[in-house]
């Protein structure tokens, strides 16, 4: 190359203030950019906020009415005369049938079948004691959880456990 050549290939002042301007204006591309995001974000967050205070708002507003509009309704029912009669009358005959209840269940007759409950109560258990202690020795000797009866039945059972806990004198 000769010296116009080379004087060519050299950038004027105002090609390199053009390719500076060039290159910062790439640079603030990347941060109009990154500035673009942040603003759109900001937008997005503040839009976002404003219909959050708006559905709150409503929220109220619609839960402000229910309440008026229960306690209208509760106003109805506690003020029409016909139901409190009612009503009325139907706690009277509540009582009523507490005591009578009371007065029967202190009878001797339903004093002497509670009497009798409790005894067969007592005497069931003591039974299904007994059948669960032979169950146990049943299948222990035949593996078997089904055992034939006289009449040509057959009965199935279950084994189950249950811990009662520790003593009393051994905690």
């Amino acid at each position: 190359m000769n010296d116009t050549d080379k004087q060519e290939v050299l950038e004027t002042g105002e090609d390199l203030a053009l390719s500076a301007l060039s290159e910062a204006s790439k640079k603030d591309g990347l941060d109009f950019d990154e500035v673009k995001a942040s603003d759109d974000l900001a937008d997005t967050l503040m839009s976002l906020q404003n219909l959050i205070e708006r559905n709150a708002n409503e929220l109220e507003r619609v839960s402000n009415a229910l309440k008026e509009k229960r306690e209208s309704l509760k106003s109805v029912f506690e003020n029409d005369s016909a139901l409190q009669e009612v009503t009325d009358s139907v706690t009277a005959m509540q009582q009523q049938v507490k005591e009578r209840k009371s007065l029967i269940a202190n009878s001797a007759q339903a004093t002497s079948l509670k009497s009798q409950i409790g005894e067969l109560n007592q005497e069931k258990k003591e039974i299904e004691e007994t059948l669960s202690n032979h169950l146990v020795n049943y299948y222990t000797m035949t593996n078997s959880k089904s055992f034939d009866t006289s009449s040509g039945d057959q009965w199935e059972f279950s084994i189950k456990a249950k811990v009662k806990g520790k003593p009393k004198g051994e905690e």
